[in-house]
């Protein structure tokens, strides 16, 4: 079942089982991993999550998926955010802002939207913070718009 674009752009959000937005937005996570081409280092672990949507708390949900990437010299990170920006787009995802962030750091980020369903992706590129005691790491979240869950889930036991 692929997701429609209704989650985010005003109407209806498309019914869409927890599991298949799982393993779709944990999906997209693995192929931007894939294009910051990163194969040293330490990646978070977990996966995607489910968190309610005001609007509608007990029908309506997104999928948020938060990991990095540290433990990798700045320049292999700064080359690996590099790479993300330039295969985003060959990937189906517009970018809608790269540039520094409002942090005090002013670290460099990508906001980026996904062509295919209602999934955007924030990565952020950390080398060092005011105090220099920050750990080098891409920070990645991958967020969806809004699904229905189908009659009879329960989203309290989904997160």
């Amino acid at each position: 079942m692929e997701p429609d674009k209704r989650g985010d752009s005003g109407g209806a959000p498309a019914i869409y089982p927890v599991e298949d937005a799982r393993a779709k937005t944990n999906h997209l996570s693995s192929q931007i991993l894939d294009m910051i081409g990163i194969t040293d280092g330490q990646v978070t672990e977990g996966g995607a999550g489910v968190s309610l949507c005001h609007e509608d708390p007990d029908h309506l949900y997104r999928m948020r998926h938060p990991w990095s990437i540290y433990e990798v010299a700045p320049e292999k990170l700064k080359a690996g955010f590099q790479r993300l920006q330039e295969q985003l787009p060959k990937h189906g995802w517009k970018i809608v802002s790269y540039g520094p962030d409002t942090s005090p750091n002013r670290n460099l980020e990508i906001i980026a939207d996904f062509g295919r369903g209602p999934f955007s992706v924030n990565a952020s590129l950390h080398i060092t913070g005011k105090s220099g005691t920050e750990q080098p790491m891409i920070q990645v979240d991958v967020v969806s718009g809004c699904f229905r869950a189908p009659e009879g889930t329960d989203l309290d036991k989904e997160f």
